[in-house]
């Protein structure tokens, strides 16, 4: 569940709530009980660390080759000839 920022207009009073992403905004102040309790924008608090995604594929900043198709094999014996009228019966 999203943890929210809320202040009151009129006391100022601050608090982070856990509520569900459906779940209706709290309009009244616990703090002084008037309905001025409103939810803050804040920027999402968490990091990725360790040897994941970042430190493996983008941090160096260089975008790497594709790599080269292989040479496909031929074949020892051709395949047999098409009869010719069209009916792809090879």
């Amino acid at each position: 569940m999203p943890i929210y920022d809320y202040q009151c207009s009129s006391c100022g009073h601050k608090a982070e709530v856990m509520r569900k992403i459906s779940a209706a905004s709290i309009e009244a102040c616990p703090a002084c009980g008037k309905e001025t309790f409103a939810k803050q924008v804040s920027a999402p608090s968490f990091q990725l660390t360790g040897s994941g995604w970042y430190a493996t594929d983008f941090k160096g900043g260089k975008k790497s080759e594709p790599a080269a198709a292989e040479p496909t094999s031929q074949s020892a014996s051709p395949a047999p000839a098409a009869c010719a009228t069209g009916c792809a019966c090879h």
